[in-house]
């Protein structure tokens, strides 16, 4: 069972992004505050769950949280800042939307930059560990899929609907193939060959 919050006094958000790994694409993040006496047993860290499972809890958190938001970067920001800090930004400017403000940021992983003077605590695998945080990891995966599909859309080849626009064989085979577009992230080791060779 996830822990319901980190700290009982604050109004506390969890927050997470996802997109990290891809090689093309924004980078999305989510803030979550839910009640303190929520419970919902289906939660748990998005990568552990169905893609159905994670639309259906997306419909769940949107209903009962307190307040939640979602930040995006793009892939022109993150070759700009890199992606550990757009991984940030992404996350400042969901807390940002949050309707309530929070007092106290638990953040999945180990990094972060402070937002405004919140005060916060990193949480390595905070994803399977809080509730507020899984809430969080499964906004941000449906946004961004969301988003990728759409894309796909617009360059079929490269089976974004499928990958997500992370590094798979046929993802690579495709850039190799077709080239780059522009959401690919040109800092990024498109080929996987230690190359950041480019096409245009």
């Amino acid at each position: 069972m996830l822990k319901p919050f980190y700290q009982e006094e604050l109004i506390e958000a969890g927050c997470d992004e996802a997109g990290r790994g891809c090689l093309a694409g924004a980078v999305y993040a989510a803030a979550v505050i839910l009640p303190k006496d929520y419970q919902n047993e289906k939660l748990n860290d998005s990568k552990q769950l169905t893609e159905k499972q994670r639309y259906e809890l997306r419909e769940e958190i949107q209903r009962d949280a307190i307040a939640w938001a979602v930040g995006v970067v793009d892939q022109k920001e993150i070759d700009q800042i890199n992606i550990l800090r757009a991984s940030i930004l992404a996350m400042h400017r969901a807390v940002e939307q949050l309707k309530v403000q929070p007092q106290y940021l638990i953040i999945d992983g180990n990094r972060f930059t402070p937002y405004k003077k919140l005060p916060f605590s990193t949480i390595v695998k905070g994803d399977g560990k809080y509730l507020s945080i899984a809430a969080a990891s499964i906004l941000a995966k449906t946004y961004r899929d969301d988003y990728m599909n759409q894309l796909h859309e617009e360059f079929p080849n490269y089976d974004w609907n499928k990958n997500k626009g992370y590094p798979t064989k046929k993802h690579r085979a495709a850039i190799k193939e077709f080239g780059t577009t522009p959401y690919h992230r040109r800092t990024f080791n498109l080929l996987g060959d230690g190359q950041l060779e480019l096409f245009d």
